[in-house]
């Protein structure tokens, strides 16, 4: 039998453990919308677009849940961190340098003021 203290101990844990997991589903629903604006901004892919925002966040040293949250604003604010902008700029020429069928073509992002 469990005593007291012990079953409001597990339902504290439980507790943490839901709101931990809120909170990932959360963060995996902002990076999954990020993806889709680097796809549609860059012309690429799913992969290559999660590439980006890993590149981007290991290169300006801002968390990846940060980067993704600023860049599913930016379509609607027009504003995006200038670390994030010019980092964005060389990530998807990165991606598109890497992939076996794009290589070589001229990198052309489609939102005029990254360029």
């Amino acid at each position: 039998m469990i005593d007291h203290d012990e079953q409001t101990d597990r339902l504290g844990a439980l507790r943490e453990e839901v709101a931990q997991l809120r909170r990932a589903v959360c963060s995996h629903a902002l990076v999954d919308q990020a993806i889709g604006v680097v796809v549609t901004v860059g012309a690429l892919g799913p992969e290559q677009g999660w590439a980006v925002l890993r590149h981007i966040s290991q290169h300006t040293n801002v968390k990846l849940r940060e980067v993704a949250r600023c860049l599913v604003q930016w379509p609607a604010t027009g504003r995006l961190p200038e670390a994030i902008r010019r980092t964005l700029t060389a990530a998807v020429e990165h991606a598109r340098d890497s992939a076996p069928d794009r290589r070589g073509e001229e990198p052309e992002l489609r939102y005029a003021e990254l360029s």
